[in-house]
This record gives structure tokens, C-alpha cells and sequence, in this order.
């Protein structure tokens, strides 16, 4: 049988090859294809009803990318043996795929859209999330779907100084910029990606480089998509207007939605309810019996309110709130607000506010990961929350969703830069951001809330990081555009571009990039990234002033640690038989103790709430691990008795014989009376026999000799 398949070949700028084929697996989609880079295969599959169902105004699209455990050769954890719902990690590529395909789908498409990708072969050394968004769209190219593409994705790196497109992932650790850019032929629409404190100019660059390979990309999905007699796509009506009621609508609340705008509240219910008064007030106009449809006067007054606040903005130069374009919302911070804590900070900027907690684990409280991909631990998470009440809403919580997923993930990587060398860090950090108000980037909150945090924990962290949210309104007709330094909710909702930029004094740390208007050039994009600079440095002057620098040391309560390098043939030792010795260390000291076998070596950390604690674990695994020395003395306990001595523990597993001859000066003609089993005794090592490694002890050696007094 033959299926007719078709593939088409992208070359990367190094002579890497990435093939396009259509044609072969799932064909009852509405359009499949497998992209395959080495031996990463991705297939991706989407579906879209002819329909939209009745009062949808939006386009419900999902989109879900799943990693096959088979894919790596691997058979999936826990009881079901099979994989279930989407890790975060998959939840995060779904969420890169999903924000560079959903601004590209006509405005009034409506149908209910599914995008299905799925890891079905895996290459260790090539990363299947910097692929998925190609598959999406080439999907999309192959099938009848209406969509303003095609777009692409690709990984950026800076390696060894060098710009490369889809790196290896052991190249990868080796980047100080790594990125993923979402982009059309014509303009970027998404980037997100971390950095180890590089300039605004290096991140453009990179930006700029990516963008070059992604049009490449775009043609060859424009070219496949003739190849299979797909460049005409489904006709479709999701959307009946009354053009009529439209110009009335507009005609009669326009210049007062403007007015509601050129207030300046800095009270985002008060200006909600102005611009909702103004909406209510026509409708009322109309009468009883007007015979509209209400819901179609809500559409058409949104419209409104979203051109009479954007033109406001370009023509008055001022905000929604009556700030400067330029201008950060007022800002205070607090520490250890939460005394029990491990470290908590309080920040608050204008209506946005995150109450963000620290917490110091050991080694046991590390994340097991368990992908197709990547089987190890982590020991830095944090975890962003965001409750209905921060907005005032009633909604059921049924845990972090997407967004929260992808919130947390950003301020992840915009602190990590900044966190002590491994080796350096004997623990598992935790950060908890709780957004309690949400008025415009709640992520960057968190950021500036977890920095504070984990300085008031005292970790040592290199510098303090600080984020802000960029927006843009544009007008295509007059060239006028504004760049909005620390965007409101609803200047986000109803903008251009929301720009996420965390970083240091120094540099950028991490990015997020959401742009909804095709064609951004560069020079806004330049002005955007300097605005941003300005408004992270203000920021953390801001923050300076309640906390400048990590405190010199952790809090009293927290869990201190200690690392110790024994030799190998300790291990067994210190662990025991069946673990009975570390546990029985751990018992009596309340300390927890692990043991890791690095280089041949032994490496023992040791986590206590307090220095007596601390003091004696160490001293017990020391008592195990010294090695004996001839000439030392020792407080040694009687183990058994025999005619011709006693065999003493005077270590921790090391026992020494203790003839009779040198118990005392003495002559002793038996061991009847003389010691006891399980008293102590202090003894000296006299000699290790070379031969058989037996230990001689003496405790005449320590006692004076008889007549020695009587003869000085």
C-alpha cells in the first residue's frame, strides 16, 4: 500500500537537517505531519469543527504536547504504569506553541480548534520542545483551518560566544543565552528565555538572529503546504454584525468612554465602573423595548472602549491611571513579615501585591523528575498562586493552572540566575509567590517579592533581581506608537505587546514577549527593552530600601548545614547494616544525615536545627571514620573478657586487644574481678601489627609507675 507521503527539508545555518512529512500517520485529522531533527520525531495532528457552537465569541483552542515514555525507551512511574496528565514541563511547551499559534487565527474564527502534538521518538542530545511550534503550524499548513501563518519556533543560544539555532543539549550547558522566539515571516510574536545578565543589545541580537532562521522555516511550510494543494483554505461565518447598531454604539459613548479614560483613577474598580456606566447609560437610552441584541451592544462597546483608551494614550500621553508613559506605580516592600518563615517578603506595586516565603530543605526534599526526556532531581522550585479574591472574583480553586504553571516558571528562571553555585548550596530552596492583588504583571511581582525573600532567608545570592512589564500601544494609520513602563491589567488586555524583562543592575536575567500586532519593527522594540532598563533599575533602588544585600546569616530556626568528605571504605559504616547506624546516629542527635558517593569519595551532609544537634552527629560520624593512630589515648568501652585480656571498643567499629600484662604495673595472674563488661576504660594505642592490622592497647601505659613518687 502507498500512502503517498510528501516531506519537505529545512537546513539549519550549520547544515543541520529538520524534514517536514505529511501524508503517512493520522489522516483523518485535519492535518498531520511528523518533523523529525536526528532521531526526534514529533507528530503533531490538528482537528477544527465546521462550526462554532452557538455564543462562543472566541476562538476555543487547546493545545497539548505530550512527551511518549516509549519515545526514550522508558515505561512511565507509578501505579498505572502509563502516562496521565501533563506534567509541567509539557504544560510549559504547550503554552510556547499555544501563545505564537492563537494571535495568527482570524479574529473571527470561533470554531472549537485541537492541536495534538506528542513526543513519539526521542534524541538525547536534540531538544523536542525548540520543534513542537513547527509541527503545530506545518499541521495547520497541510489542512483547510483558516490561519494567518505560517510561524515557527526555535531555540537561540550563545555558546563560546557564538549564536547557534537549535543547539545540542550539551552544548547547552555551556549558553549564557537561551531563548526560544516565536515568529512569522514578517515580525516575532513571542520570546521567552533566560540569560545569564546580558545587555538589551545582546538579547536584540539574538532575537534578530533567530527570527532569520525562522523565515526559512515559514517558506518551507508555504511550499509544502502547495506540494499537498492546501493554500485554499475553508470558508466560514462564526460572526453575524449589525453595522448599523455599530455606528450608533460608537456615535453615542465614544467621546464619553474617552472622557471615562482621560480621568486618570488610579482605582481599577472605579474606572471599571465609569466605563460600565457609560455602556448601561446607552442601553437604558434605547428603551425597554429596543429590540437589540445586548450582547452584540457589549461586543461593539468594547470596541469602543478599547479605541477610545488606546487613542487617549497616543494623543494625551498619559495612562489610565494619569501616570507618565514612562512612570513605575508606587512601590513598598517588607521582610520577615512571617516570623516562622524561612525567609517572607511583602511587595506591593500599585494594585499588585505578592506575599512570597522561602523554605530551606535538605537533600530528602529535593523534586523527583521523571520524563521521557530527563530522569534526576531539582532543588529549586517555586510555586506562584494566584486565588480569585486577588481580583475580586469568586472562582472554585482546583490548583495552578496554565497560567500560574507558566508565571512560576518565568520568575523561576529570572532567579536562578543569581542563586549560589551548587557546591556552594547545601539546599533545596523552595519560593512560594501568593499573589494577594492583581493589577498588571503579578510574575514580576513575584520576582521582586522572591529576590527580597530569599535575601531575608540569607542565601547568599549574587545579586538582587527585580522585574517589570512592558506594553505598547501603536497606530498603524499615523506611525504613533507609546511604550507603557508597568502596564495595568487593562492596558495589557487591550494593547499591542506585553514585554516581561527581569534582570540585575547588571543585566537581563529573563524574558517574556507576547506581541499581538504583526510588523514590530525594531526601533519600538529598542525603545521598549531602554524603557524597561530604566524602570528595573527604579525598581530596585526601591527595593534597596528595605533590603540591599542577603543577611549575614540564616534565620535561627532554620535548618543548618554541615559537608564532610569521608574516605569510601566509610560508607558502609557510617550507614550500617540496613541502614541501622545512620539512623541511630539520626535518633539521638535529631540531625538528618546524607550520603552520597562522589569521585571515590564519601560525601556526608548534615542538617540540624541546632549547633548541639549539629555537634553531635558530627562528632559520632567523626568517631566512625577517624583512623586509628599509635600514641593516642582513647575512652574505650569493655566489649568481652577473655583468660589472657579484654577486647576494648575504643572506636566507633574498632576494638584493640588489651592483654593482661597491660592492664596494670602490676602482675595480674587472672581477669576474674579486674573489669567489667561495658565499663569504660581509658586506653593508649601501643601498635597496629603490620600483618593482621590487630590494635594493642595499654592502660598501664597511662597510669604511673609504682615508687615513681617516692623517687623524685
Amino acid at each position: 500500500m502507498s500512502y503517498n507521503a510528501i516531506s519537505k527539508t529545512i537546513f539549519l545555518p550549520d547544515g543541520r537537517e529538520i524534514t517536514i512529512e505529511t501524508g503517512k500517520l493520522a489522516k483523518q485529522a485535519d492535518g498531520s505531519v511528523v518533523v523529525k531533527m536526528g532521531n526526534t520525531m514529533l507528530l503533531a495532528a490538528v482537528v477544527s469543527n465546521k462550526e462554532a457552537r452557538e455564543g462562543v465569541d472566541f476562538l476555543p483552542l487547546s493545545v497539548d504536547y505530550q512527551e511518549k515514555f516509549a519515545s526514550s525507551g522508558k515505561i512511565p512511574g507509578g501505579f498505572l504504569r502509563r502516562e496521565a496528565r501533563l506534567s509541567d514541563y509539557e504544560v510549559l511547551v504547550s503554552r510556547l506553541v499555544d501563545r505564537v499559534l492563537r494571535p495568527l487565527f482570524p479574529g473571527d474564527y470561533h470554531a472549537e480548534t485541537q492541536m495534538t502534538i506528542h513526543l513519539i521518538s526521542a534524541d538525547t542530545e536534540i531538544m523536542p520542545d525548540a520543534l513542537a511550534a513547527l509541527a503545530a503550524s506545518a499541521a495547520l499548513a497541510v489542512s483547510d483551518i483558516p490561519f494567518n501563518g505560517p510561524i515557527s519556533e526555535v531555540r537561540v543560544a550563545r555558546i563560546d560566544g557564538q549564536l547557534v539555532i537549535n543547539p545540542s543539549v550539551s552544548d547547552l550547558q555551556r549558553a549564557d543565552i537561551d531563548m526560544m522566539v516565536g515568529a512569522s515571516i514578517d515580525s516575532v510574536v513571542m520570546v521567552e528565555g533566560e540569560m545569564n545578565e546580558v545587555s538589551e543589545a545582546e538579547m536584540l541580537e539574538a532575537i534578530q538572529f533567530a527570527h532569520e532562521a525562522i523565515k526559512t522555516h515559514c517558506q518551507a511550510q508555504l511550499e509544502l503546504a502547495e506540494m499537498v494543494g492546501k493554500t485554499v483554505k475553508r470558508e466560514y461565518v462564526h460572526e453575524t454584525h449589525d453595522e448599523d447598531l455599530r455606528k450608533k454604539v460608537w456615535e453615542a459613548t465614544y467621546d464619553k468612554a474617552y472622557a471615562v479614560a482621560r480621568r486618570g483613577s488610579a482605582n481599577k474598580q472605579e474606572r471599571s465602573e465609569g466605563f460600565k456606566a457609560v455602556r448601561d447609560e446607552f442601553i437604558a437610552s434605547l428603551g425597554e423595548e429596543h429590540g437589540y441584541d445586548e450582547n452584540l451592544i457589549k461586543v461593539y462597546y468594547h470596541d469602543v472602549e478599547k479605541e477610545a483608551v488606546r487613542n487617549m494614550i497616543l494623543d494625551e500621553r498619559v495612562r489610565l491611571d494619569g501616570r507618565q508613559l514612562d512612570e513605575i506605580r508606587p512601590i513598598w516592600s517588607e521582610v520577615n513579615y512571617l516570623p516562622a518563615t524561612h525567609g517572607s517578603a511583602v511587595f506591593t506595586r500599585g494594585e499588585t501585591q505578592s506575599l512570597t516565603t522561602v523554605t530551606l530543605g535538605t537533600k530528602l526534599d529535593e523534586q523527583m523528575i521523571d520524563s521521557a526526556m530527563v530522569s534526576g532531581t531539582n532543588k529549586f522550585l517555586l510555586h506562584y498562586n494566584f486565588p480569585a479574591f486577588s481580583t475580586g472574583e469568586v472562582r472554585p480553586n482546583r490548583g495552578p493552572g496554565r497560567r500560574e504553571i507558566g508565571h512560576g516558571n518565568l520568575a523561576l528562571r529570572a532567579l536562578k540566575k543569581v542563586l549560589p553555585a551548587e557546591a556552594e548550596n547545601p539546599y533545596t530552596i523552595r519560593i512560594v509567590s501568593d499573589i494577594l492583588e492583581s493589577n498588571g504583571s503579578s510574575s514580576m511581582a513575584t520576582v521582586c517579592a522572591g529576590s527580597l525573600a530569599l535575601m531575608d532567608a540569607g542565601v547568599p545570592v549574587k545579586a538582587a533581581v527585580s522585574g517589570i512589564a512592558m506594553g505598547l500601544i501603536t497606530d498603524a494609520k499615523t506611525g504613533k506608537f507609546a511604550v507603557l513602563s508597568d502596564i495595568l491589567g487593562d492596558e495589557d488586555h487591550l494593547g499591542d505587546m506585553d514585554f516581561k524583562v527581569a534582570g540585575t543592575k547588571t543585566g537581563i536575567t529573563a524574558c517574556q514577549m507576547d506581541i499581538k500586532i504583526q510588523g514590530l519593527s525594531h526601533e519600538v522594540m529598542t525603545q521598549a527593552l531602554q524603557q524597561a532598563n530604566a524602570g528595573r533599575l527604579h525598581i530596585l533602588n526601591e527595593m534597596s530600601k528595605t533590603l540591599s544585600s542577603p543577611n549575614p546569616d540564616y534565620k535561627p530556626h532554620t535548618p543548618r548545614s554541615f559537608n564532610m568528605v569521608i574516605d569510601k571504605e566509610f560508607i558502609g559504616a557510617v550507614i550500617g547494616p540496613g541502614g541501622k547506624v545512620i539512623q541511630q546516629i539520626q535518633k539521638d542527635t535529631g540531625a538528618t544525615i546524607i550520603i552520597e558517593e562522589k569521585n571515590e569519595k564519601g560525601h556526608v551532609n548534615i542538617f540540624a536545627t541546632d549547633q548541639d544537634s549539629m555537634n553531635s552527629a558530627i562528632g559520632k560520624i567523626r568517631a566512625i571514620t577517624a583512623q586509628p593512630e599509635i600514641g593516642e589515648v582513647y575512652i574505650g568501652k569493655v566489649k568481652s573478657i577473655q583468660p589472657y585480656g579484654a577486647f576494648v571498643e575504643f572506636m566507633a567499629g574498632k576494638d584493640g586487644l588489651l592483654h593482661i600484662s597491660e592492664i596494670k604495673h602490676e602482675r595480674l595472674e587472672a581477669m576474674e574481678g579486674v573489669l567489667e563488661i561495658g565499663e569504660e576504660v581509658k586506653v593508649k594505642l601501643i601498635d597496629v601489627d603490620k600483618k593482621t592490622g590487630k590494635f594493642k592497647l595499654s592502660r598501664k601505659a597511662l597510669l604511673p609507675k609504682p615508687g615513681a613518687a617516692d623517687n623524685q
